[in-house]
């Protein structure tokens, strides 16, 4: 399984830069290839300064080796060694008319010293962030996660989008980190779900994202913007990445298992604010982000 999600991400990957790419119609990804001491490496493509896209990046890893003792102590296990690949996206779109998103989905496999296997699990998700809320963006990035969940079974989607609103949840703030979408770890073979159903699930949403982003990208790239609304998007952007520092799984996974900084932190803008006591004025279209932020809605 671990090679043929491996070969699929690779494939995604290409998929993704190349139609990111052609939406920006100016700058390009650079590929950047590493490799990691203790075994595996990545293949981080970042793209910068374009027309469309500020940042963005989007990575695939394939790591293993001896599981880390945090990472021990963290999963519940003993002295085991570990294989896990994925893909990761963070886009932040110059425009602040035009939401950040990010996407993630992964395999994880544990082992005994003699091979034998302890565990293994997919991951994921796919998460919108708007800086300016326009209710039918949301709606369609949720309609097409729906569809995406309910080619397997129905009872997905309002599971995965729950986890979601609870996971990208910045506590010390009391709001979310955005208007959510899906979010599912651990999905293990079960009675009636077996490995190859999980993969097959896993692997449609990730089909999904461009279908779900790009026309979003589209209406909203080329809409007037003031200074102040771009200043709106920086403070905004900081409480992106508080979540990232502060509770995001996969960046302390990352850091703690010696991951590659510069691809770990590749989520984080390239222009942020944070400003003392910030609050938008009242009735504004600020606002109207906020309160939605404070109270996950349904948006289907």
């Amino acid at each position: 399984m671990k090679e043929k999600f491996y070969s699929y991400i690779q494939d995604l990957q290409d998929r993704i830069t190349a139609n990111l790419e052609a939406i920006d119609g100016e700058a390009v990804f650079k590929e950047d290839l590493w490799r990691r001491e203790e075994g595996g490496g990545g293949r981080t493509r970042v793209i910068e300064n374009g027309a469309v896209f500020e940042k963005g990046g989007v990575n695939i890893s394939k790591v293993h080796g001896p599981l880390a003792p945090a990472m021990q102590k963290h999963f519940g296990v003993g002295d085991v060694d570990f294989f896990a690949c994925g893909l990761s996206l963070v886009i932040h779109p110059k425009n602040p008319m035009v939401p950040t998103v990010h996407a993630n989905w992964r395999y994880f496999e544990m082992y005994d010293k003699d091979g034998t296997t302890v565990d293994s699990w997919f991951g994921g998700g796919q998460d919108l962030t708007p800086y300016y809320l326009f209710e039918e963006d949301a709606k369609h990035f949720h309609q097409i996660c729906k569809s995406a969940c309910d080619r397997h079974d129905p009872s997905f989607y309002p599971d995965f989008k729950e986890r979601c609103d609870e996971y990208f949840w910045n506590a010390h703030r009391d709001e979310a980190r955005g208007v959510g979408g899906l979010f599912f770890d651990y999905l293990r073979p079960s009675e009636g779900v077996d490995e190859e159903a999980w993969y097959d699930f896993v692997t449609d949403v990730g089909d999904s994202f461009l279908e779900a982003y790009l026309p979003i990208i589209e209406k909203r790239k080329d809409l007037s913007y003031s200074p102040k609304q771009r200043n709106w998007q920086e403070i905004r952007r900081g409480r992106y990445v508080e979540f990232n520092l502060v509770h995001d799984k996969g960046t302390l996974f990352g850091l703690k298992t010696n991951g590659r900084i510069e691809s770990i932190l590749m989520s984080l803008p390239p222009h942020v604010q944070w400003v003392y006591d910030h609050h938008p004025e009242p009735g504004s279209e600020e606002e109207k982000l906020v309160e939605v932020l404070r109270q996950p809605r349904s948006w289907i």
